[in-house]
């Protein structure tokens, strides 16, 4: 992949069905979720129909699949379904992984395989859907020591989620999982793990910008939201403090590319600050550019 070319770099973006016709969300989270973020056109792109819109766009793409298995019981889109679509464009996608951390030292082995089999970037963690949170030193830290020591990328969903919204319980997932002051302990325990605070963090976007601001490796990206609807602080410090450390990501195919930087030209971003949010940061963190 060569980041010359490309316009912007998309950081989140979901593999939502396998090539077998399955989805990683049961049918009414899947339609809950798409009422919930207005969904206009195709919910469930395949993987090859993902490539063809980023390629058309000379845009690349981050994507992966969430694997939360043990609080759902429906098994992820496989990863290295995820990965051998990105090999075959890799002039477009990017692969990330999601291993549910309940998996325990079976997910430890498979993640390590990801990496050093499939050349997966990172992985995807989504503490709300899977139930758990991200400092518990009984779950997740023995995937997060092959993360840190492959150099790979951890991505965690913070803030709300729209998975679950309008549901009777909210489909029994809990959003006190995904305070991203709960990475910050992470970061503090894997002090050279690359990290991603997904999304604007409602209701703890101070939170979020206090640990990005507080700890040198951890990001944020923008997606899930119209940036419209940004929070002015996170406004604020995308244009300053954290000018490095901004991300585009646009949530596809819930929210799309093309509606997340229409709003994101009317925004108040300096005009030198623009082409870091939407390329240069993200080209470095995943190594396309030296640093």
């Amino acid at each position: 992949m060569n980041a010359d070319d490309l316009v912007a770099i998309d950081v989140h973006t979901h593999a939502e069905v396998s090539s077998k016709g399955h989805s990683s969300l049961d049918d009414d989270l899947h339609d809950a979720s798409s009422a919930y973020f207005k969904v206009e056109g195709k919910r469930k792109p395949t993987l090859e129909e993902t490539a063809a819109y980023y390629r058309e766009r000379k845009m690349a793409a981050v994507i992966f699949t969430v694997d939360a298995e043990s609080a759902t019981g429906t098994p992820p889109v496989p990863n290295e379904e995820v990965a051998e679509a990105a090999a075959a464009n890799a002039d477009v996608l990017i692969p990330f992984a999601s291993i549910d951390p309940f998996r325990g030292k079976a997910g430890v082995k498979q993640a390590r395989r990801l990496v050093e089999e499939y050349g997966v970037k990172g992985f995807k963690f989504h503490p709300s859907i899977q139930g758990f949170f991200p400092n518990d030193r009984s779950v997740a830290y023995d995937l997060y020591e092959v993360i840190e020591e492959t150099g790979t990328i951890a991505l965690f969903h913070t803030g709300q989620t729209g998975i679950g919204a309008g549901v009777p319980g909210g489909g029994g997932i809990r959003l006190k999982y995904s305070n991203p002051l709960h990475v910050d302990d992470v970061a503090a325990d894997f002090p050279h793990l690359k990290i991603i605070l997904a999304h604007p963090s409602f209701p703890w976007q101070d939170e979020a910008l206090a640990v990005a601001t507080h700890k040198p490796g951890v990001h944020i990206d923008l997606s899930g939201w119209s940036p419209k609807y940004f929070p002015p602080q996170l406004v604020q410090y995308a244009n300053t403090l954290l000018k490095d450390k901004v991300l585009f990501g646009s949530d596809f195919p819930v929210l799309t590319p093309d509606r997340w930087l229409a709003d994101f030209d009317k925004l108040t971003i300096k005009e030198e600050v623009r082409p870091k949010i939407l390329k240069e940061n993200a080209a470095r963190l995943l190594g396309l550019t030296k640093p």
